[in-house]
């Protein structure tokens, strides 16, 4: 498994996380047998960074990772996980934010993680469940220094969605460590310039502003939460089709556009549909680790599978580049 320098913090992640979210489910509901036999192999295949949240199945997969790691005993593994902050916890983000990372290591067992990220979107005027960029900056950072001071956390993170000018303004500003980032190939933004009138949030080379700063990037949506697959069908314990983030405005929409990439597959340049998204991810020196949703330990092995090949040819890329030119003047 290959390593990449993960910023600015020292820490060498390897280029496949593990992802316990919902959307995938398989840390939320899946079979504990296939939890484990999935973390085990993930651990086996070298895989370091482990990202959970209190709010993937209210704290459930918290509680099965903490579960699963305490039984394996890996060595030189790190885990992240999030705080939401509610629309009530303004004038109180101190104490909302260290009594959520108090309960996340309760569940995970350990007296530390390795990355706190704050989950809110950041958007220009806050409001509504987001937190502008001042409120970031001003509220959250203060409160985010003070558990790392405390030990509770190593570095500190944000979960980089929200309008684009205020996401730049807060990883400019190098106050966090690490921003996951969207990216797939229905929004490549974070790297590179949209065609234009293109159908999807421009996210203003955030990978650029990322670099410059020295915050690691954590590769999110990689799949368009289950879009790349190419397939409508979700496995049972997976959660409905997810609101999509940075792409159309519709799940149906950005699956429509998945299948219009499926020349990729036909050309030879991947086995599927997935693996193409996954390895494309793969592509820029700026990702430090991508997480893919998984409802079962085979699509993990697949996800495995697909890192080993390598990233895209160029000449995939390009071609890649081509089939979305296509998706513009189309509506969001």
């Amino acid at each position: 498994m290959q390593l990449r320098n993960f910023g600015r913090t020292g820490l060498k992640l390897s280029v496949l996380g593990f992802g316990c979210g919902a959307v995938g489910g398989l840390m939320v509901r899946g079979d504990p047998a296939d939890q484990e036999r999935a973390v085990a192999r993930a651990v086996d295949a070298s895989v370091n960074y482990f990202d959970t949240a209190v709010q993937y199945g209210n704290g459930e997969s918290e509680k099965n990772l903490g579960r699963i790691l305490r039984n394996l005993k890996p060595a030189n593994v790190f885990v992240g996980t999030k705080v939401r902050l509610l629309p009530g916890d303004d004038g109180c983000i101190g104490n909302a934010a260290a009594a959520s990372l108090e309960g996340s290591l309760a569940r995970l067992g350990l007296d530390r993680v390795d990355i706190f990220h704050l989950h809110n979107p950041i958007t220009a005027t806050g409001g509504e469940g987001t937190l502008s960029a001042r409120q970031v900056l001003d509220d959250v950072v203060p409160a985010f220094t003070r558990l790392r001071e405390q030990g509770k956390t190593r570095f500190l993170g944000i979960t980089a969605v929200g309008d684009t000018a205020p996401l730049q303004q807060v990883i400019d500003s190098r106050a966090f460590d690490s921003a996951q980032v969207v990216y797939n190939m229905l929004n490549p933004s974070a790297a590179e310039d949209l065609p234009a009138n293109y159908p999807a949030q421009d996210y203003g080379r955030l990978f650029d502003h990322a670099t410059t700063a020295g915050v690691g990037v954590v590769g999110i949506r990689v799949l368009a939460g289950g879009a790349l697959s190419g397939a409508a069908e979700r496995h049972p314990i997976a959660s409905p089709a997810p609101e999509p983030i940075g792409s159309a405005m519709s799940y149906d929409a950005d699956l429509d556009r998945a299948r219009r990439l499926m020349a990729l597959v036909k050309d030879g340049f991947a086995a599927s549909l997935a693996e193409a998204a996954t390895r494309f991810a793969l592509s820029h020196a700026a990702m430090g680790t991508l997480l893919i949703g998984i409802a079962t330990p085979q699509q993990f092995d697949d996800a495995l599978a697909a890192v080993e090949k390598g990233p895209l040819p160029k000449v995939a890329l390009d071609r890649l580049s081509e089939l979305r030119h296509g998706f513009s003047g189309e509506p969001r």
